[in-house]
């Protein structure tokens, strides 16, 4: 059994919370709490002790679910499918307990005080983020509990919102949409380049100028390309380069949404 004390010096008037699991998100959430003046991160729990050890300078850690400290607040971020199987462990607490996924429903949670704190924005191991604009999505049973996250919310960020499980759900949709597909698509990119020879480098500032464009103007009046222009040419020159039958299938899917998008316009 793995157990540490916690090191820092206990505020009153501060928000207690543990935080369970000890993935990307754990991290990036510890770092940040840690960070802020009104939390205290008073234990971290995940079943990795290895993982634990990069919380232990900051936070008590423990491999013991049986051993959970009490909280205002307890922050699950473990993968979806376990999340109710985890929150049963701090279930009779006296605190709120929020889970973190994008996807599942706030009723996932097995507690009296359920609760979801979702922070809207892509994590990757090593590549420290900033919270302050990050818009951090929470939901809560009753209003004390959505006031302790809230709080918690504002602790971090500047962007703090109330949205329930449905809309977070299509929230959820719309950002694996703009995150996940999209990053994917500059995966395809790359592979293009490679195998020419080509340094991936010189397509960043295109895709730099396509983020910036729709800061200040909708998606649909920043569309360009050769399916925007029914350009049929290029388009079947475009799909005679390709020989890989996945990217010729999302060239066509891709190429024809686009079309009918703008086919007012052509």
């Amino acid at each position: 059994m793995l157990q540490s004390i916690n090191p820092k010096f206990v505020v009153l008037g501060m928000l207690k919370v543990v935080i369970l699991g000890t993935g990307n998100l754990s991290k990036h959430l510890h770092d940040a709490f840690t960070k802020a003046k009104s939390v205290d991160v008073v234990q971290v729990v995940g079943r990795n002790q290895d993982a634990l050890q990069q919380f232990s300078e900051e936070s008590a850690v423990t491999d013991n679910f049986n051993d959970i400290a009490e909280a205002d607040v307890y922050i699950i971020a473990v993968k979806d499918d376990v999340i109710g199987e985890v929150s049963r462990f701090v279930a009779s607490k006296k605190g709120v307990v929020a889970h973190t996924s994008g996807a599942m429903a706030m009723n996932h949670v097995q507690s009296n005080r359920k609760a979801v704190f979702y922070p809207l924005q892509t994590f990757t191991k090593g590549k420290t983020v900033d919270f302050t604009s990050i818009p951090i999505c929470i939901e809560a049973t009753d209003a004390e509990s959505f006031k302790t996250l809230e709080k918690l919310a504002k602790s971090i960020s500047g962007n703090v919102h109330h949205i329930d499980s449905e809309q977070r759900k299509k929230l959820h949709l719309a950002a694996v949409f703009v995150n996940n597909f999209t990053n994917y698509l500059y995966g395809v990119g790359e592979e293009i380049c490679s195998t020419e020879g080509l340094s991936f480098d010189l397509l960043k500032p295109l895709i730099k100028e396509t983020a910036e464009k729709i800061m200040a103007i909708p998606p649909k009046k920043a569309q360009t390309g050769p399916a925007r222009r029914n350009d049929r040419q290029t388009m079947q020159s475009h799909l005679e380069l390709l020989n890989n039958e996945e990217h010729i299938t999302l060239y066509k899917i891709l190429s024809r949404a686009i079309k009918q998008a703008h086919e007012e316009e052509l």
